[in-house]
């Protein structure tokens, strides 16, 4: 396959340290056209940034993940602003969000950030990578009162949830979970999802798809997400990878 665009990936994670460059060198001859790296935290974002520097089809983002407020720096917005003044090839703010999964998060914190974050990128003119987990209706509420640009990554939502978000105009990025047995939820929001909207990730390491879950997940397994992705949709799955890559280079402004 060609023309596979990970639109969200994490390849400063410690599961790739035995081989990571290996990996990255690899990744064009298995069909991965673009990779764009996501950030969570400050060494993320610099390490993202050298990523990207070294491999031509890699690009890169700069944004605090809500689960990352306890390591937040106290000017973490001029960490922000110098990032994109640094790196050409930093194309978004994210991944931020909203995560009300585990006990003990800050509500309010949480929020404050997440809306200073999406302001700034409107203000730079560039699109958000979202992060949203038992969380909806804040985001939702967060996205509509600025209306970035942007993409709902690794969407577990409901199709009427993914419904809301097509009417902000962003885009909805699937992962490997489309390809588990257990995936009703994730086919009825897909099926929600028009072509030109949709986009594919691994939010890898994680998340591998089968026949491949359990393992360590890599760019190149978008392969099977879109062979399912592209049977829920009706076309062919060379077509089906055409258009995410298109749609990926859209939202993140990459031109050839």
């Amino acid at each position: 396959m060609r023309n596979i665009f990970d639109t969200h990936a994490h390849y400063t994670d410690s599961a790739f340290d035995p081989d990571r460059e290996e990996l990255l060198a690899a990744l064009p001859e298995r069909g991965v056209r673009y990779v764009m790296l996501a950030s969570t935290c400050p060494a993320d974002i610099a390490g993202n940034a050298d990523l990207s520097r070294k491999y031509d089809y890699i690009y890169t983002s700069a944004g605090f993940h809500p689960e990352e407020l306890d390591k937040l720096p106290a000017d973490w917005l001029d960490v922000l602003r110098e990032s994109v003044k640094a790196e050409p090839k930093l194309k978004a703010i994210g991944e931020i969000g909203l995560d009300y999964h585990y006990e003990g998060y800050d509500r309010e914190a949480q929020i404050r950030v997440f809306s200073e974050q999406v302001a700034f990128a409107n203000e730079l003119g560039l699109p958000v990578i979202v992060h949203s987990r038992d969380a909806t209706e804040d985001t939702l509420e967060v996205l509509r009162k600025y209306r970035p640009r942007g993409i709902m990554h690794c969407f577990s939502g409901s199709a009427e949830t993914a419904a809301e978000v097509l009417k902000l105009g962003m885009y909805i990025g699937f992962t490997g979970v489309l390809t588990f047995k257990n995936s009703k939820k994730a086919v009825r929001a897909l099926e929600a999802v028009p072509l030109d909207r949709l986009l594919l990730e691994t939010d890898c390491p994680y998340m591998a798809p089968e026949p491949m879950r359990g393992k360590r997940s890599d760019s190149s397994m978008i392969a099977y997400t879109a062979a399912r992705a592209a049977e829920i949709k009706g076309v062919p799955v060379e077509e089906l990878l055409e258009i995410t890559c298109r749609n990926g280079m859209e939202v993140y402004g990459i031109n050839e």
